[in-house]
């Protein structure tokens, strides 16, 4: 029974909420498009699902990208540890996170850790709005709107033709910018894909292009200034997540913007980034720099430099935090999480809706989590 409240971010009375327990739950979801990309072939999305339980009854939920099903069965591990050091504690998602920070100091918090304690993060976030009874956007003093998204769904590393023939269709799901990865053998293979889909679709359409790190400084000046004048909207990550002098080198030299910030674990190193010019644009990714915690962190570190800030994945939560971002840019949508969710995020005429429903949109499908759930 709720005994105590507190005030949400918009003046609202919340319930104090108590943890419980938290389930995690792998999954291997089949992908609609597989995607090809210079670092391998991704046919399949590894998910983990969690479920906070709180003593109150109010749920909350959220899920993690885990890149591979190794990572998710690590997730769920990690997890389990978590759940013992904050059971018991308020869901009060700073404090939880500056307590599991701590705990994980000495062994590092890089990497799965971050993204375990992001996706605490997540569900912490989630219950405070469905407990308040209201969008996560609106908990957080933000209000619902459509925001601007691209479809990041295929466009891999196959002939031009293929490609080309993706592009259209991907732009005829409801979009007006699609995401082709790049990183072929040689700068004239990947000149010819990019000229393939820039051909096939509309000239008001947009094309952003995804190295995923491929590719040594030099490599990138030279297949970057033959993506110049292409009519490319951004180049993503062409070098090595953290090396921002030579990412600044590239972003100084070339007249297509570059754009990094998914690999960024935590705010600290994108406030390096900004502060050595590395990108024209950032792009945090919700497991990645610190949940919706990290998240608002992030955007006002974006605010303050006055650079314009995207999402990476989790495109269902990032809707809601687009609210809360000043410098709000693009919503990057992959499908990868829709055959597990009762209600998928909407997409239409360019611009993606988010839920209306209490949280932040995450309510499980059941029978699809059933079908896909990975064998502990």
């Amino acid at each position: 029974m709720v005994t105590a409240e507190a005030r949400g971010a918009a003046g609202t009375k919340l319930p104090v909420l108590t943890i419980r327990g938290l389930r995690a739950r792998a999954l291997r979801v089949p992908m609609r498009r597989p995607l090809g990309t210079s670092r391998g072939n991704i046919t399949h999305a590894p998910l983990v699902l969690l479920d906070l339980e709180t003593e109150e009854g109010v749920p909350g939920r959220a899920y993690l990208f885990a890149y591979q099903e190794v990572g998710a069965h690590a997730l769920r591990q990690l997890l389990a540890t978590m759940l013992d050091i904050v059971r018991g504690d308020a869901v009060a998602p700073v404090a939880v996170a500056q307590k599991l920070h701590s705990r994980f100091t000495l062994m590092g918090r890089e990497g799965l850790p971050t993204m375990a304690m992001s996706g605490v993060d997540g569900a912490l976030w989630d219950a405070l709005a469905r407990a308040a009874g209201m969008p996560l956007a609106r908990l957080l003093g933000g209000e619902l709107r459509p925001v601007q998204a691209y479809n990041s769904n295929a466009l891999g590393l196959d002939a031009p033709e293929k490609v080309a023939d993706q592009a259209v269709e991907l732009l005829a799901e409801g979009f007006h910018a699609v995401k082709l990865r790049l990183g072929r053998r040689s700068a004239a293979e990947d000149l010819r894909a990019t000229r393939a889909v820039r051909q096939r679709i509309p000239a008001e359409a947009l094309l952003m292009t995804d190295y995923n790190q491929a590719l040594t400084v030099a490599e990138a000046l030279a297949r970057g200034r033959g993506l110049d004048g292409e009519g490319v909207y951004w180049i993503e990550e062409p070098v090595r997540h953290d090396d921002y002098a030579g990412a600044a080198r590239i972003a100084g030299e070339l007249a297509t913007p570059i754009q990094i910030g998914e690999n960024f674990l935590g705010t600290r190193p994108m406030a390096t980034a900004i502060a050595a010019g590395a990108a024209d644009y950032v792009m945090p990714d919700l497991a990645r720099i610190g949940g919706v915690t990290g998240w608002l962190r992030a955007a006002a570190l974006a605010d303050a430099a006055g650079i314009e800030m995207s999402s990476h994945l989790y495109p269902e939560v990032s809707a809601h935090l687009f609210a809360v971002t000043p410098t709000a840019h693009f919503l990057e949508y992959v499908d990868w999480a829709a055959p597990i969710l009762e209600r998928p995020l909407e997409v239409s005429d360019g611009q993606a809706r988010p839920s209306e429903r209490p949280g932040s949109g995450l309510d499980w499908n059941e029978d699809a989590v059933a079908r896909f759930a990975l064998e502990s």
